[in-house]
């Protein structure tokens, strides 16, 4: 199935939402930094057992929507699963 990244409304609505992955061992938390609609791709800020690392990942579709995969297991991390960050007042 072709990645469909152009078809999210307005996919900059993702920039710096928030997910959280328990990996069995601790939380890693992933902030959306871009995607890129032109390569398929998505750069996340990943903060992992206290360390930040910048990663970019292939943009993958399915029935369910957007996703990419992370991890040694390819656990599948989707667009939809991500929460908006609250700004403050």
């Amino acid at each position: 199935m072709k990645n469909k990244v152009s078809q999210i409304p307005e996919f900059r609505e993702y920039y710096l939402a928030e997910f959280e992955l328990y990996d069995g061992e601790s939380f890693i938390t992933f902030n959306i930094v871009g995607i890129d609609e032109y390569r398929n791709e998505i750069t996340v800020a990943v903060t992992n057992r206290g360390g930040i690392s910048h990663q970019t990942f292939d943009l993958k579709a399915d029935d369910n929507g957007l996703y990419f995969e992370y991890g040694l297991y390819c656990e599948k991390i989707r667009l939809d699963a991500f929460e908006q960050i609250k700004e403050c007042a």
